[in-house]
């Protein structure tokens, strides 16, 4: 008994995920008494109320708007000039720019964090001869290590990089 309630709890389910591509369901009990889902009414069945509605009927697209003049597909047309709501928050040039102070110091202190890392870095890493260590007896992992720091050095300094440009980014 138990496993048909269970079937029939699964197929309930199966049955409302697929609600989306079938817009009703009925529940219908077959001549043992089952319960029977299906998407067509056959004798006594009751609509299920799947809380689906069907989609709304597609549109035709939005034509692309037509330039004057040019060469038709060629030409691009004007972005539209972008405004801003009068109802839109301002900020105070003076907040502002001391969020911006704010912000080039944090930046800072991470662009000093990475330099003293890529220092660090390069000094165990010796020129591409790192001293080995105790259990890189085995020259594969001494390669694989040297492989590894050389990934970390070139990660770091990309790293730099990108934040000596937010730097340079801020007003």
């Amino acid at each position: 008994m138990t496993n048909i309630v269970f079937h029939g709890a699964v197929a309930m389910f199966a049955l409302l995920l697929c609600a989306s591509a079938q817009a009703q369901i009925y529940r219908c009990t077959d001549a043992n008494g089952r319960p029977l889902y299906t998407d067509v009414k056959v004798g006594k069945c009751q609509l299920i109320d799947t809380g689906y509605s069907s989609p709304p009927a597609a549109s035709a697209p939005i034509p692309a708007p037509r330039s004057s003049g040019g060469s038709g597909a060629a030409s691009t047309p004007a972005p539209a000039a972008a405004s801003t709501p009068s109802s839109f928050p301002r900020v105070d040039n003076v907040v502002q720019r001391a969020r911006d102070d704010e912000r080039r110091e944090i930046l800072g202190d991470e662009l000093r964090i990475e330099e003293r890392k890529l220092l660090d870095l390069k000094k165990v890493f010796n020129n591409g001869e790192p001293e080995r260590q105790g259990n890189e007896r085995n020259y594969a992992k001494y390669q694989e290590r040297v492989a590894s720091m050389r990934d970390e050095i070139s990660r770091t300094e990309r790293n730099i990089e990108a934040l000596r440009r937010e730097i340079g980014n801020i007003r």
